[in-house]
């Protein structure tokens, strides 16, 4: 039986492009399962990953913390990571402490694909 709020990741792929779609919650309780999702599988150049947050209805600064890990991760091979589809208190969160700035925000999956 689902429990409200718990988180679910799954991974897919557009182009050659690694999406990580993630609902739920975002909190101290599962940071490390989300920062596992997040990383680039072993070996890989020059990582490309979109994070869909469209199903994500609460985060707190675990995920700004996991978010950052990630961010340093994928920059360190050359790489990049967006973000799709944050609910606005979501997308708010990240513009107060400065995250849009360091990771690129979209509203579609599509765009940030394509950015």
């Amino acid at each position: 039986m689902d429990q409200p709020g718990r988180l679910s990741v799954e991974h897919s792929a557009i182009g050659g492009i690694r999406v990580v779609t993630v609902r739920g919650e975002i909190d101290h309780t599962v940071k490390d399962m989300l920062g596992k999702a997040l990383l680039p599988p072993d070996g890989t150049t020059r990582p490309r990953t979109v994070v869909d947050l469209s199903g994500v209805t609460f985060m707190d600064s675990s995920g700004i913390s996991v978010f950052i890990g990630a961010y340093q991760a994928v920059s360190a091979t050359q790489g990049w990571l967006r973000i799709a589809g944050a609910q606005e208190s979501v997308l708010r969160i990240l513009q107060i402490v400065g995250m849009d700035t360091l990771i690129s925000c979209h509203p579609t999956i599509e765009q940030a694909v394509n950015a």
